[in-house]
Formats: structure tokens, sequence, C-alpha cells
């Protein structure tokens, strides 16, 4: 059986960015299950017919077909209940507090510093598609919004809960990561794909929790292509 993950890509296919796609391939590396991605643009909405959906991720499990990232999250603990993700009950319910926070209070800082950074990683077919749909949800030009300044204090901020958590262990999930690591990490993949930004200094201690999580399944993420490592993509 090959089960394979639609994982959206840019100007390379091999640069792979979004935050929810990262949650499903470390969740994917976290349970020891193999998997083959296929690379999905934003455009490329007849090939995610099949699953009567428009984005990505989506996971194909032999005859399973499960999309949106946390109900993939979900669905693996139920299909393979070993090295648990998110759990039952209460600790679910802290599982989807942090999708929440990485989604509605780290995201929008992210993307206000690294947007057009962003715009230059997506594939030039898709550049007009992501320019419409984010201008009219933000009310603005991309270039308006665009503020690494502002984004990094705002970031910075949202980042007092998690400094937090970390006091007590060296993952958000205690002394092992699990699936809350995975949910708030996405976003931090997504930033690194696409930008050189230092989101974080060195002297806090997301840093420290950073490098541990680039370093976990064989360097899965520190080893991941960035927009850096194509030549004549990054400006």
């Amino acid at each position: 059986m090959t089960r394979v993950l639609y994982d959206l890509c840019g100007i390379d296919e091999g640069l792979r960015f979004s935050p929810y796609c990262w949650r499903v391939r470390l969740a994917l590396a976290h349970k020891g299950l193999e998997v083959q991605t296929r690379p999905w643009r934003f455009n490329d909405t007849e090939a995610l017919a099949f699953a009567d959906h428009y984005q990505v991720p989506v996971l194909v499990d032999g005859e399973e077909v499960v999309t949106d990232s946390y109900e993939i999250l979900r669905y693996l603990d139920r299909t393979y209940p070993e090295a648990p993700l998110l759990g039952e009950g209460l600790a679910e319910a802290r599982g989807r507090f942090f999708k929440h926070y990485a989604e509605r209070v780290m995201a929008p800082a992210m993307l206000r510093t690294i947007v057009m950074d962003l715009l230059n990683a997506i594939h030039p077919d898709d550049r007009a598609y992501f320019r419409e749909t984010r201008e009219k949800r933000l009310g603005r030009t991309l270039e308006e919004f665009h503020s690494p300044a502002k984004g990094l204090a705002q970031l910075d901020h949202a980042l007092a809960p998690l400094r937090a958590q970390l006091a007590d262990g060296d993952f958000l999930d205690g002394d092992a990561p699990a699936g809350a690591d995975y949910l708030v990490f996405g976003n931090f993949m997504w930033a690194r794909c696409v930008s050189s930004a230092d989101l974080v200094s060195n002297a806090d201690p997301v840093y420290g929790w950073l490098e541990r999580m680039l370093d976990l399944h064989d360097g899965l993420g520190r080893n991941a292509l960035r927009v850096t490592d194509i030549e004549g993509a990054y400006r």
C-alpha cells in the first residue's frame, strides 16, 4: 500500500512550505509511517477533485481519503494508536487550543513579517491567485500589509505562552514532542522555507525548542529545501 500526501510546493517542486502540510509530515514521521509526497500548487484544483476538496494537505491512506491537517492528525491517532499525537478528551482539547493559537495568533504576525518573501517563493503561475485571495482577506495590498518590524514585535508578544510552556519541559508536550509541537512548529517551517528572516533570537527559550524540532526524525525539518537554496530564487 502506498500512502500519499498531497503537499503544497513553490517555485521548485522540492520547496514545500505549507504549515499545514508540515504538521502532517511531522506527524507521519512521529508515527513511523512512510509516505510518498506529491507536489501540488494552488491552481491544481482538478488534482484534488477525487477528495471533493480544494486545499492541501490531503492524505490518501489505502481506501481512506482525509483532508484538513488537524483531522489528519486525529485520523492517524485512531488508525495507528501507537505513539499518540493528540490523545483523547482533555488532551485532545489541549491540542486543539495549540491549533487555534498557531493559526490565529502566530500566523498573522509571521505573515506580516515574511509575506513578500512568501510571494517570491510561490510558483509564478500561482502568484496572481495568491495576491488576489490574500489581499481580499487582508483588506489591503500585500505591500501595505508587509511590515517586518511590526510583525516581529507582534510575534515576540505572541510567543510568551510558548516560553512559559517550555519552562516545564523541552517540548510543548513535555519531555518528548507530540501533536502540540507539530501544530505550532509547522508555522516556523513555513517561514523557514520561504524566508531568511530571523524570527527568534538565539537567546530566546523558543530558539532552543526550534533547534530540537529541526533535528527530529533524522533532521526532517533541518534538511528541507529552502528558497535560499535555489539559485536565483531569493532576492
